[in-house]
């Protein structure tokens, strides 16, 4: 029995055998004369058919000894071959139970690991299937220590559509080299690692690095490994369990600083998400030998659906370089396109309209008042990464009730060189307390979510205040803008009836990051510079700095109007569709020969140096 329903068949054709033997001599002895002159043989086989056939008996002749022998042989077969169903339903049953559990070894190749489980695991499901939906055969393993039926249930509900690619989930710990290998990550292209769920997510991440790099049997070639820390203290211990091989992902500095560029910049998290997205237009870097020797400024006019970025140069990104910057053999573009076939040179010179050139430039920036309602682990480099960004004299005000955040504001106000930092100690959806904070003297406002609750209650509370703000915005008729931090996606939707001006959805573009990253490893450079304070990042500036106002142009035009501010345009907002889901007004990547008509309210999408 331990041994398994092979052990158990092989006892029964045991069985049949001596049946056979013990039936067929027997049958011999009491047959009638024809069979008896047939020989031993005839009644091995004549015993044998009887246990096979129960019907054969119906044939014997009408001696009684005979009949009652073949009928006690055929009952021995009935048994035996009912034995034999139940052995063979128990096997199989048996079978299905260890395909359930997950742990038999995935035998794709050139397919993505993710190791661990959470709400992240969807949206990098999907676009790893949008990425992947020009391949055949591609395909994902999963390991996390959940039910494999329970995963794959979760799955289809979430991701119905996977298009091409194959998602295989094995049930096991991520910390555990065995449970790894039955994910088959020495044939992997690349190795997600998720956040876990435990209290120290970023203690089980270094372990689960730990095993992957570490295990005696690993292939000599590299991983290519990404994975993301909560915590900025805990990146050097990762950064050591991880090695060459791993890139890793800051979650509460990336985050923090989209939401503090997105403050600043209405519309920018919708850019950024565009930017992440495998639908719609991606970022490629492709060689170009049509264009060596050509300046960055001329090259940024050599594309009609593709938007130039910056260069690749001995392995170096550079994002929008000196426009007197030549390209040199080997080097590569790095541009926004709908595919790579589609970085291609236009057949067409530009269309340029000098005369709706503009070469207004704004002002110098005024000290800015910003308001942060709440206070979670990202708040203080929020309060750091907006000092680097607003102007010298400007004012931060913290409200939260929380007790450890007034002992870090107090530690963070003495590092800060462009803007004062003060705490109330108040609840921000408090209307009363909102009504108190003369909300309209405010440049911007930053509602973050409680990371203290489920995120399901710390969006609703920020729903709440939302709504507050905006009702006052509309008594007061004072415009600030508010960007709120959503712990979950989905409250997206339902948080459009605040018009808040941007919602900033960490974790799923954090997710978005990993999975382009996991795809090129070369991104990681590029996202990591336009994420960067220090060289050029994203902007959205009045389309009246570049092009006249009210008239058709031509993207090329404003393509040359940014390029003769040494800036790179990428794309456009209009205001009139700012509400209007799922772009809000975005146009990443036009057709430059497109022609726009710009009012006083649109924006220019520009890389550029401030």
């Amino acid at each position: 029995m331990s041994k398994g329903t092979p052990a158990l068949i092989g006892w029964l054709g045991v069985v049949v055998l001596v049946l056979v033997l013990i039936g067929g001599v027997a049958l011999a002895v009491t047959a009638p004369t024809k069979l008896a002159k047939q020989g031993i043989w005839e009644a091995f086989w004549q015993s044998l058919m009887r246990i096979l056939d129960p019907g054969t008996v119906t044939g014997d002749g009408p001696v009684w000894v005979f009949r009652l022998l073949s009928l006690g042989v055929t009952f021995g077969g009935i048994l035996i071959f009912s034995a034999l169903i139940g052995v063979l339903t128990t096997g199989l049953d048996a079978k299905l139970a260890e395909l359930r559990k997950g742990r038999s070894r995935v035998l794709e190749s050139d397919h993505t690991v993710i190791l661990g489980w959470s709400d992240q695991v969807f949206t990098i499901i999907s676009e790893l299937a949008e990425a992947n939906s020009n391949q055949r055969k591609a395909a994902i393993a999963i390991l996390a220590p959940k039910d494999k039926v329970e995963m794959e249930d979760e799955i289809r509900a979430k991701v119905p559509d996977t298009k091409t690619t194959k998602v295989v989930c094995r049930t096991g710990d991520p910390i555990d080299p065995d449970d790894i290998r039955l994910v088959n990550p020495d044939a992997s292209r690349s190795i997600i690692v998720l956040q876990s769920e435990e209290d120290d997510p970023d203690a089980h991440l270094i372990k689960t690095l730990l095993a992957i790099t570490n295990a005696p049997d690993r292939r000599p070639e590299p991983y290519h490994i990404v994975a993301a820390v909560s915590s900025t203290a805990n990146l050097p211990a990762a950064k050591l369990a991880g090695g060459q091989e791993t890139h890793l992902v800051d979650i509460s500095d990336v985050t923090a600083r989209l939401i503090v560029q997105t403050c600043l910049q209405s519309g920018l998290s919708v850019v950024h998400s565009s930017l992440l997205v495998y639908e719609g237009d991606e970022i490629y870097m492709q060689e170009q030998p049509q264009l060596v020797g050509w300046t960055f400024g001329d090259i940024l006019h050599a594309y009609r659906t593709s938007s130039v970025l910056g260069l690749v140069s001995n392995g170096k990104v550079a994002l929008n370089p000196p426009m007197h910057t030549r390209m040199q053999p080997g080097d590569q573009v790095v541009a926004i396109s709908e595919d790579d076939d589609t970085v291609v040179l236009a057949p067409h010179p530009p269309m340029i309209d000098p005369n709706a050139i503009m070469a207004v430039h704004g002002q110098p920036s005024a000290p800015e008042r910003t308001l942060i309602l709440g206070w979670n682990e990202r708040a203080a480099t929020i309060m750091r990464e907006l000092d680097a960004y607003v102007p010298r004299g400007s004012e931060t005000l913290v409200v939260s009730d929380r007790d450890d955040a007034g002992v870090h504001v107090a530690e963070i106000a003495p590092l800060l060189r462009n803007t004062s930092a003060n705490i109330k100690g108040a609840d921000g959806v408090d209307r009363a307390v909102l009504d108190a904070l003369n909300v309209g003297s405010f440049n911007h406002v930053i509602a973050l979510s409680r990371d203290d609750l489920e995120p399901q209650v710390a969006d609703s509370r920020n729903l709440v205040t939302l709504l507050h703000l905006r009702d006052m915005e509309r008594q007061i008729g004072d415009r600030f803008s508010v960007v709120s931090e959503m712990a979950d996606d989905r409250n997206r939707t339902l948080a459009q009836v605040t018009k808040a001006d941007d919602f900033v959805v960490g974790d799923k573009l954090i997710s978005l990051l990993m999975t382009q990253i996991s795809e090129n490893r070369r991104l990681a450079d590029v996202f990591g510079d336009l994420f960067d304070p220090d060289g050029s990042e994203i902007y959205l500036k009045p389309a009246g700095y570049y092009v006249r106002l009210g008239m058709p142009v031509t993207c090329y035009t404003v393509v040359e109007a940014a390029r003769r501010r040494g800036e790179v345009a990428i794309g456009y907002r209009l205001a009139a569709q700012a509400h209007q889901p799922p772009a809000y007004g975005v146009v990443i990547n036009p057709d430059k020969a497109q022609q726009v008509v710009f009012t006083p309210e649109d924006r220019i999408i520009v890389l550029a140096e401030d």
